[in-house]
């Protein structure tokens, strides 16, 4: 069956071995000084090795492949202990692998196995998902000046857009996160205004592959100025930066890219350009 997989760039891996923890199915190991893909059944394709990867040596590809298999996964997860079956079970409730989940689930309890799980659904595993309540310390506006709109295109989701649309023309790109806009109160004024934006999540949004190529098409086709990357202070969001990197490098064209961190609560914790 033709299915999502890790792919390793056999000449990038310098054989770290980064990856093996961040595997609690067990699809990896170091082989001759490289890591390698033991089984297909055991790699689900949901990719929670490739960013503990220094030399990004690992991504994901859609090619024929055995199916994954949840049971023999279990299998093999139960002999390496209870820590890695809670990292086994969080990495499917994180992906929302709901199947996968209960499968898992039915397994340990066939097999007589007690894993604590209110220990799994009630403590996030991404840094992102932490709930945090600041309403105490939120302040109210001191002015009733109105923040008019800078927004000066549509579409603004990456998926939608037209990479040959004319407001990208000698533009100024700025590719923002979903919640930044959310958490920095003058956005629009400090960061859309005089740019053509363009929203993603590196979390949630499938087709990463077409954002990538996506970027390389609006890079290639327009005389583009600057490129500016708002994220959140969370890890994961730290992928789109990526994303937005390797779409500008495949275009093959040298353009300034500025990197925006906002935090929580939405201060700028780091504005430079890279």
């Amino acid at each position: 069956m033709i299915r999502k997989i890790i792919e390793i760039d056999e000449e990038k891996c310098n054989g770290c071995g980064n990856c093996i923890p961040n595997c609690p199915e067990g699809a990896l190991q170091i082989i001759d000084g490289k890591a390698r893909l033991i089984s297909d059944l055991f790699c689900d394709g949901l990719g929670a090795c490739i960013g503990s990867c220094p030399v990004e040596a690992i991504k994901i590809v859609e090619r024929e492949a055995e199916p994954y298999n949840e049971k023999k996964t279990m299998e093999n997860i139960i002999k390496k202990g209870k820590n890695t079956i809670i990292a086994h079970l969080k990495h499917l409730k994180d992906h929302g692998e709901t199947e996968y989940l209960k499968q898992a689930l039915e397994f340990l309890k066939e097999k007589d196995i007690e894993i604590d799980i209110s220990e799994i659904f009630e403590v996030p595993c991404c840094p992102g998902m932490k709930i945090i309540d600041t309403r105490e310390e939120t302040e109210e506006s001191k002015t009733n000046i109105e923040i008019k709109s800078q927004l000066r295109q549509w579409p603004i989701q990456l998926h939608l857009v037209n990479p040959i649309a004319p407001y990208f023309k000698k533009a100024d790109l700025l590719f923002a996160a979903d919640c930044t806009a959310f958490s920095y109160g003058n956005f629009h004024n400090d960061f859309i205004k005089e740019k053509t934006i363009l929203i993603a999540c590196p979390k949630l949004d499938t087709g990463i592959d077409r954002y990538i190529e996506k970027i390389n098409q609006i890079i290639i086709n327009n005389n583009i100025n600057t490129v500016t990357v708002a994220i959140m202070e969370v890890p994961c969001c730290s992928g789109l930066l990526k994303i937005v990197e390797e779409g500008v490098k495949k275009s093959g064209k040298k353009i300034s890219i500025k990197k925006v961190v906002i935090s929580i609560k939405g201060e700028i914790l780091e504005e430079n350009w890279l």
